[in-house]
């Protein structure tokens, strides 16, 4: 199955039987079978569709999403029929209301992306020698927090151990704790810790044209920054994807609480896969696959030109495809897990249903 990009002036879809027929300028382009999409990106305002064309997507499962012209974000998601497993978001909605399950499931995301932050940091360290004490450092405040982070890790006092997010937590008369009584906000502070100290470890191993200095946003204002953020949205959005072909409520988050307007079980799901983004960005700016003068600055946002996003596009297509496989299997065996739970509360299904 594969991603089908549609970033063109003046371009224009149609619906012709089992086919999208595409025409430029009123002349036909080609065609494309929809049986070989599962995903479809629409960049700007200029593309011309009309309700049959998101229909035959929609019927067909394919997700289409569109993008802002101006900045790595969704405007828009259309997705196909949604699962029509009940059982499944019965039984996260009540999980959602379980503080111990929501902390347990936590601490293992917050593990995760940790334990993948220094395996990213090696990699750079062993490809750039000359970065090495920036990246030394970041791998020693990394891995201490994820001691921190490991069951019965023995503290040298006893008392409270306080977290920038201003939570604390009692010792024990051995001076340990046990991680899963963290709470969630505390958490929350020693994976920003981590956060701020491996960003300061890869900005020392991008080009100093990019002009590379931490993570920002909103907009992003450098190369390496509208790359991080385009991808993290494209694998929020595969995340989207998979929660929804498996019968999971994206919106349902544990570690990222529900919030309006945020699906925060995507949030929670792409949390380990973010350092391994960010080792992609730098090989694809590495590489000069992108390179600076694909980007242009427009009142003080960074953005990615026409002819550079088809280059990035197709090089997500190729680099993710491990991710999306993940994503896939961490839904289904979720909605596997949360199933048996949710089936007790299920009505009989023999009952009489009059719904028209």
């Amino acid at each position: 199955m594969a991603l089908l990009l549609l970033d063109r002036a003046q371009l224009e879809i149609k619906s012709e039987g089992d086919t999208l027929a595409l025409y430029e300028a009123g002349q036909r382009r080609g065609t494309v079978p929809i049986k070989l999409l599962d995903r479809c990106v629409i960049h700007g305002a200029q593309t011309r569709l009309d309700t049959g064309v998101l229909m035959k997507l929609a019927e067909a499962g394919v997700t289409t999403t569109l993008m802002s012209p101006r900045s790595p974000r969704r405007v828009a998601l259309v997705l196909g029929t949604q699962h029509n497993d009940a059982a499944v978001r019965l039984a996260q909605a009540q999980r959602v209301m379980d503080d111990s399950a929501c902390r347990k499931w936590a601490l293992a995301l917050v593990r995760a992306k940790l334990q993948r932050q220094l395996r990213t940091l090696r990699v750079l360290q062993s490809a750039r020698p000359d970065a090495r004490k920036a990246l030394f450092d970041a791998q020693a405040t990394v891995q201490a927090i994820l001691a921190q982070l490991l069951v019965g890790h023995p503290f040298s006092t006893q008392g409270t151990i306080k977290t920038e997010a201003g939570g604390a937590y009692s010792t024990g008369a051995t001076g340990q704790f046990d991680p899963k009584d963290i709470a969630l906000a505390s958490l929350r502070g020693f994976e920003g810790a981590a956060a701020r100290a491996y960003f300061a470890g890869l900005a020392g191993v991008f080009a100093p044209a990019l002009n590379f200095a931490g993570r920002n946003r909103r907009p992003p204002r450098d190369p390496v920054n509208v790359c991080l953020s385009l991808s993290y949205t494209m694998a929020h959005m595969q995340a989207v994807q998979s929660c929804i072909s498996t019968g999971l409520d994206p919106l349902l988050g544990f570690y990222h609480r529900p919030s309006f307007g945020r699906e925060s079980l995507a949030s929670d799901l792409i949390e380990p896969l973010r350092p391994a983004i960010d080792l992609w960005v730098w090989q694809l700016l590495r590489s000069e696959t992108l390179r600076p003068d694909h980007f242009s600055e427009d009142k003080g946002a960074c953005l990615l030109g026409k002819a550079g996003r088809g280059i990035y596009y197709a090089e997500w297509e190729k680099g993710s495809a491990l991710w999306r496989r993940w994503l896939r299997l961490q839904c289904q065996t979720l909605a596997r897990a949360l199933r048996q739970h949710g089936e007790l509360w299920l009505a009989d299904p023999d009952e009489d249903d009059e719904t028209c």
